[in-house]
């Protein structure tokens, strides 16, 4: 009977140095994913305040037509909240005068219809009347906007003169044609738009996408609050 009970505690020992050891190697590879695969924080948007914004499209010189047809963009841009990619790829009927709104297709030829304010559509139809044509030089192309060739004006082109209109205005915020969209989305947000209104307007698929302009106005209101309120 001794040796029978002294078979099963070393059996039962062995079975629970076993699993012990199951256990601390299934922690071990636990801690070392951890390791090697952090959950990655997604980074926050860069964007312009109103007043960076207001102080980028005020201070392009529109005495030349491409300054004109660059001011036409980025009011387009800015009002809009499209990619400067569906900005550059717009056909001249795309555009109606008075129209308060324009048909877009974006990824996945997917079709949108984002709005177009006021002030932008002004900028457009003096573009269209006064620098496109000089631009063209009696070339024809079915582009909206064009370069000094007459061909049409490239999306890398346009992220070029961005940055130096940011420096000329005396932005900090490195600048892109994507911080504008960034930025038009950030303004609607915080002057009470809805979260699913901008992401139709943005061509989001996903809402998730849209939400982290959320995470913006939250993180601006946290150093807003440690800025001013005094017991912060």
């Amino acid at each position: 009977m001794a040796q029978k009970t002294s078979t099963v505690n070393i059996s039962f020992r062995d079975d629970l140095l076993i699993e012990i050891d199951d256990v601390a190697k299934a922690e071990s590879r636990s801690r070392s994913e951890l390791i090697q695969n952090p959950k990655s924080q997604k980074k926050l948007p860069r964007f312009l305040t109103e007043q960076e914004m207001f102080s980028l499209l005020d201070g392009l010189e529109t005495e030349t037509f491409v300054g004109t047809r660059d001011r036409a963009l980025l009011e387009l841009l800015y009002a809009s909240g499209m990619r400067v990619g569906e900005a550059t790829s717009l056909d001249v009927d795309d555009v109606a005068p008075g129209a308060d709104r324009i048909r877009v297709w974006g990824k996945g030829a997917k079709e949108r219809v984002v709005p177009l304010g006021g002030e932008a559509d002004a900028t457009l139809q003096r573009y269209l009347a006064e620098a496109r044509p000089l631009l063209l030089r009696g070339r024809r192309t079915d582009f909206l906007f064009v370069n000094p060739r007459g061909a049409a004006l490239s999306r890398q082109g346009f992220w070029k003169k961005i940055k130096l209109y940011g420096i000329h205005a005396g932005i900090r915020t490195p600048l892109s044609p994507h911080v504008v969209r960034h930025s038009f989305a950030t303004h609607l947000l915080e002057n009470g738009a809805d979260l699913r209104s901008v992401q139709i307007m943005l061509g989001h698929a996903d809402i998730s996408t849209t939400q982290i302009y959320t995470h913006v106005n939250r993180e601006r209101l946290r150093r807003l609050y440690e800025s001013y309120h005094p017991r912060a």
